[in-house]
């Protein structure tokens, strides 16, 4: 067990908060800010298009932390939801699937799940269960699927059996096309909307020939896609203009997207984007909306040279909410809910591969007024994160240990 205690930095300067409009996202207390978190030189020297989109100012959590290692034993955990017992299900990159109770103890690996081809970022992927779980104890997943052609990122559901030893009637309801002859950018999270039907995020595959696709609305790749429980196109879709546009589109123009997750107040999609060389990116989803790649981008190719054009900003192209450079590779994310610790209230958490900690992001009114690094010291590449029916915060990393993070 480890004990991590913030405290906050008292500064001259105090942040205040710039009301444009009527609706408050978040009621938590406001906070000092200190310098920015991150000191290192960015890798394009691109100017933001608004004050506060990058390197906002640091903020500490005044509360006394304990961060406690649950279990060290997964293999290469990838997605982690809440059972409503209180217990976490959680996926392997390998292809398992496994329950962890909050006190360690885990599961073997649950059968009937379909293959998964694990090769570069493949596996399976991200998870969630359904609204009425306790009653028909279904379950939805995404996972990188062997098809002619290459690979996609495809999307299941089954019933967990009553004694929890395998996945019954499992089937692959909706598959992102094209296939492509990759095995990274799958994207892969998975959540309920309100209205019951699944949001997943699907990544353009990174290849230079697929990565435009992400701007077709003819192709799955580089979207969110909005479908109901039977793979179906959600009603209530946007209409993108352009023929044969898919209507289970719901946004376009993403990279790599690998976090998403409802605001507890506004019910807002928010989502977590790998950028390349510099331009992660917090994005604040819109339905019908274009957030830009490859057209505009805040980073570089991995070698150095600009992508596209090199422009940041460009008509009709949404912009970031918030963006990193370096990149600290954000992956799952999690709004924390209630006041058990009154100054995370509403705070968006951020897993970070590259920058091995977990990110925590305050935010209102649409923008990001704060940031904080948490368990930087534990050398982690936290992969994702959720809240447990304890109001727990629970992350797995790529080394395979599950946290606990609560007030001591």
């Amino acid at each position: 067990m480890k004990t991590f205690q913030y405290f906050i930095i008292l500064m001259s300067s105090i942040l205040h908060l710039n009301c444009s409009g009527d609706d408050v996202t978040d009621d938590a207390p406001d906070q000092e800010v200190g310098p920015p978190v991150e000191t290192n030189p960015p890798n394009a020297n691109y100017s933001p298009a608004f004050t506060g989109q990058t390197r906002i100012g640091s903020v500490k959590t005044e509360t006394i932390i304990q961060a406690t290692i649950v279990t060290s034993a997964l293999s290469a955990p990838w997605g982690i939801t809440s059972l409503p017992d209180g217990r976490l299900l959680i996926t392997q990159k390998g292809g398992q699937l496994r329950i962890a109770t909050t006190s360690g103890s885990l599961s073997g690996s649950i059968t009937g799940l379909p293959s998964v081809n694990s090769s570069g970022q493949g596996g399976l992927l991200g998870l969630c269960i359904d609204p009425q779980f306790t009653a028909n104890r279904m379950i939805y997943w995404v996972f990188s699927e062997n098809v002619t052609g290459g690979t996609l990122t495809a999307v299941a559901k089954g019933r967990l059996s009553d004694n929890e030893t395998t996945v019954e009637n499992a089937t692959v309801i909706y598959r992102a096309s094209p296939a492509a002859n990759s095995t990274a950018h799958y994207g892969g999270r998975i959540l309920f909307d309100s209205n019951g039907n699944l949001l997943i995020s699907t990544g353009e595959r990174s290849n230079i020939s697929t990565r435009p696709l992400s701007q077709s609305v003819t192709a799955a790749l580089g979207k969110i896609v909005r479908i109901t429980t039977n793979g179906q196109p959600a009603p209530g879709n946007p209409s993108f203009s352009g023929s044969n546009a898919l209507p289970e589109l719901y946004s376009i123009g993403h990279r790599n997207p690998q976090g998403i997750a409802l605001h507890p107040i506004t019910g807002d999609l928010w989502l977590s984007e790998h950028g390349p060389r510099g331009g992660d990116e917090i994005n604040l989803v819109n339905a019908g909306a274009n957030y830009g790649w490859p057209t505009i981008t805040y980073g570089l190719e991995y070698g150095g040279q600009p992508i596209g054009s090199a422009i940041q900003q460009q008509d009709g192209l949404e912009q970031p909410v918030y963006y990193w450079d370096p990149i600290i590779a954000p992956s799952g994310i999690t709004f924390y809910k209630g006041n058990r610790i009154p100054e995370w209230e509403n705070n968006l958490f951020v897993g970070a591969l590259a920058g091995e900690h977990i990110d925590r992001l305050v935010i209102k009114n649409d923008k990001v007024v704060g940031e904080e690094r948490l368990l930087s010291d534990e050398n982690q590449r936290f992969r994702d994160i959720t809240q447990g029916t304890d109001n727990a915060l629970y992350a797995i990393t790529d080394g395979g240990r599950l946290y606990r993070i609560d007030k001591e």
